[in-house]
Parts: C-alpha cells; sequence; structure tokens
C-alpha cells in the first residue's frame, strides 16, 4: 500500500516541477446546498429484469446482497419507486448515514482543504494522488513514464502513468489499461489503482513473476478518471456521496460512453438522477479524454490495448459485457468470445473471491465503458466492484482506512492472472489470436 506523505505535498510538488504539478479549480470546492431529502430503501428484487426496472426508475442504486437491492431516491422518485410493484423498505436518511461517518476539522492545521475525515486520512485525495505519481517517477524513472491525457470539465489534469522496462518508447507488446475513480465517492478504487503501481514498480527487480510481467506488457494506470467530482465529494468536510462529474447537474461517467448510448433504460435522461447518462454520448469531457486516449493506441490500425479492468465500489463482483442486453451473445460477440470472458472472469474470482457474473445479470446498463471498450476496439474489458459485500447504504462507498490494505492486495493473484493472459485472452479456453 502507498504510505500518505500529508504535510509534504506542497514540498514535493515543489521539488517535481519539471515532472508535473496538480492543477486545482476554485469551482469544485465551493460548497454547493446538500441534498436533504434523499431516503435510502431496501427493496428485494430477485432477477435481473426486477432490478432492471428499479434502475431504470433513475434512483442511485448502492449495491446488491442476495435479492436486496439498496438504492437512494430523492423526493421525486419515489412514486416511480412504488410503481415497480416491488417491496420497498425505507432504512434511514441518506444525509443522517454520511454525517455518521465523521466530519473533518479544519481547525486542525494539518488538515487541508480537501481532505478525508478521521478514520479515512490514509486515503490519497488529488494533491496526494499527484504527489504520489510524482514519487513514483522519481523513485522509478527506468520503469515509468507520467503523462496528462487531458483537462477534466474544472481544469484538472487526468493523469495516466505508464509502467513499462522502456517507457519511454511504444513497444510492439501486448498494452493493459487499469481505470479507476470513473464514480466520484469510489475512492478506494483510487487506493487500488495506487497499490497496482506499488506493486508493480517496487516488486520490480526482486519478484520474478512481476519482472516478466513488466518486461512483456506496457502497463496503462489511470487513478482519477473524475477528478472534479473525487473533489467535491470531500470539499464540505463531510462526505456527499457524489457520483458524478461536476459538469452541470453532473454527468454519469458510466453511462456516457458511445456504444448503445441511451438505448435500453439502463441510464436516465433526468438530469437529476445519479445515472443521468448526459445530452448525448461522450458529452463529459472526462469520457472524451479517456476515449481519445484509447483511440490514440490504435497503431497501424491494430489497437495496443488488449484487456482493460474499470475498478468501482461496491458489491465484490466482477462484470463483462454485454451491459445493455440480457442476452449472452449479441453483435459483435459471439459464443466462443463469451466464453473467454467468462472463463477469465470466473478464474479471477476464485481468487479473489468476488461473484462473476455478465454485467447485465446485475441489472441493464447501457452507454457503459465495458460495453464500448469491447465494441468499438475488441478491449476485454471487465469491471471489478470491490469491497464491501454488503452495506446497509451509503457507508458501503466509505470503508475505513484500514480496510485500503486488505482489499488491494486481495486483487493481487487476480490481477496477476489477468496480466498473465493479456496477450490474448482467449488462450484461457485453449483459442488462438
Amino acid at each position: 500500500m502507498l504510505t500518505k506523505r500529508r504535510g509534504l505535498v506542497a514540498a514535493a510538488v515543489g521539488v517535481c516541477l519539471a515532472l508535473v504539478v496538480p492543477v486545482h479549480s476554485g469551482s469544485a470546492q465551493q460548497p454547493t446546498a446538500q441534498r436533504d431529502d434523499r431516503t435510502v430503501f431496501e427493496i428485494t428484487a430477485a432477477t435481473p429484469e426486477a432490478r432492471s426496472r428499479v434502475a431504470k426508475t433513475g434512483v442511485d442504486v448502492l449495491g446488491l446482497v442476495g435479492d436486496k437491492l439498496t438504492v437512494i431516491a430523492e423526493r421525486g422518485q419515489r412514486f416511480a419507486l412504488a410503481a415497480t410493484g416491488l417491496p420497498v423498505r425505507a432504512v434511514g436518511s441518506a444525509e443522517s448515514q454520511l454525517a455518521a461517518l465523521g466530519k473533518v476539522d479544519f481547525a486542525d492545521p494539518q488538515v487541508g482543504k480537501l481532505d478525508f475525515p478521521s478514520g479515512y486520512t490514509a486515503y490519497h485525495n488529488y494533491a496526494e494522488t499527484v504527489a504520489e505519481l510524482n514519487q513514483t517517477v522519481r523513485d522509478h524513472a527506468d520503469l515509468v513514464k507520467l503523462q496528462s491525457i487531458g483537462k477534466s470539465h474544472e481544469g484538472r489534469d487526468i493523469w495516466a502513468l505508464k509502467i513499462s522496462n522502456s517507457p519511454a518508447t511504444d513497444q510492439a507488446k501486448p498494452e493493459v489499461l487499469f481505470t479507476c475513480n470513473q464514480h466520484a465517492r469510489e475512492h478506494l478504487t483510487v487506493e487500488m489503482c495506487l497499490h497496482i503501481i506499488k506493486r508493480y514498480t517496487d516488486n520490480y527487480a526482486s519478484n520474478a513473476t512481476i519482472k516478466n510481467l513488466v518486461d512483456s506488457r506496457e502497463i496503462w494506470v489511470l487513478p482519477i478518471v473524475n477528478p472534479d467530482g473525487k473533489e467535491y465529494d470531500i470539499a464540505s468536510g463531510s462526505f456527499r456521496a457524489w457520483r458524478k462529474n461536476r459538469q452541470g447537474p453532473g454527468t454519469d461517467p458510466n453511462r456516457n460512453w458511445g456504444y448503445q448510448w441511451g438505448c435500453c433504460g439502463g441510464s436516465s435522461g433526468s438530469t437529476s438522477s445519479e445515472t443521468y447518462r448526459g445530452p448525448s454520448a461522450f458529452s463529459a469531457p472526462e469520457t472524451q479524454r479517456v476515449r481519445d486516449f484509447v483511440n490514440s493506441r490504435v497503431v497501424g490500425g491494430v489497437q495496443q490495448i488488449k484487456t482493460h479492468i474499470d475498478w468501482h465500489t461496491y458489491s465484490e463482483l466482477i462484470l463483462w459485457p454485454y451491459g445493455y442486453t440480457y442476452n449472452d451473445t449479441a453483435p459483435g460477440l459471439d459464443a466462443t468470445q463469451q466464453s473467454a470472458f467468462s472463463t477469465l472472469g470466473r478464474q479471477m474470482a476464485s481468487r479473489n473471491g468476488y461473484t462473476p457474473q455478465q454485467s447485465s445479470d446485475l441489472y441493464i446498463t447501457d452507454g457503459s465503458v465495458n460495453d464500448w471498450m469491447w465494441f468499438q476496439h475488441k478491449i476485454w474489458s471487465y469491471t471489478f466492484e470491490m469491497y464491501p459485500k454488503t452495506s446497509s447504504g451509503t457507508s458501503g462507498f466509505y470503508p475505513r482506512d484500514t480496510q485500503i490494505g486488505p482489499q488491494t492486495t486481495r486483487n493481487d493473484t487476480a490481477v496477476e492472472l489477468f496480466l498473465q493472459y493479456s496477450d490474448c485472452v482467449p488462450r484461457i479456453i485453449n483459442r488462438t489470436c
């Protein structure tokens, strides 16, 4: 696990001006009125179809345990929720749950302007994440390259770190992409991306398996896809359970991708919904930047990125395409490809204890990153929903920092297996590429 350098961030950034400097926009730090009418509900929804009916109302789906789906509904969504005909039970106020998690003491001189409450201080905010990336450049200049792939809506850089035995060279090797923090409140995913960086750089010289994987792959890590939303979620000193980006009313980045955007009831056209898909595909600057980066990896007509994991929380799941349809196969995804997806997914799940399933087995989503990655580029793209498996509501997005180490290292062998097959995923079912 990467260690925090709280109190040393300014010095670290100052030393490495020749590398990169985090850009902050004051707009994300301006507090806005809390939504005080949000209620957490538990809904009995035993089938994907039932869960899709719930998701289609535009409520904020938090997680699934057994046949119980936990959601946040604002006042205007409660009639639609009741209209699903499913058993619905209120379990508390979202704001009360968030308040119980703690608040930052800004009177403490050691606390920064954008920081985490007590019990969460080992989590990295944006500036601390950039400082860690800069530190990795200093520590492992022979293994990493750091670059901005563009700006967020509020002007923050979206950083990509490349791990390779020759990072300055565009080698003819399979490329792997890890993306974290599409959804603002999912801070544990940032720690997962930082952990991958730490593991595959610090252990390169001493671990033969890691060395072989780094030598035979080019690994790209994007720790914070949604930096504005991440900062906004902690800007008031208390967690807001903010999911979207900060463009206008906020767009859900993972409903804004260009394949089957808005097709199938798996996103919302309402600006107030947590799954608002935006006015058009790729309307969010953050998805544009990742799209452009992925498109740029087409070299000589061949996509260099072969595999991808998008990290989320929570429910402990491994998901694969498609999300927009219940069918196992669909245009662009045949039975052999589906078998390879599911076989690798199940084998990774056997290593971290997650539940493996096709995305739509949870509920229908459209405009998702996995569906776009696969259909547009034939990148074997998975979503990992991290810890916890169970939660009574918003607290599931905010596990205490004592869980960072256990929950990131828990994925080590699954990630290792993923990297091993990233040259040719069909090898896992004895097929060639």
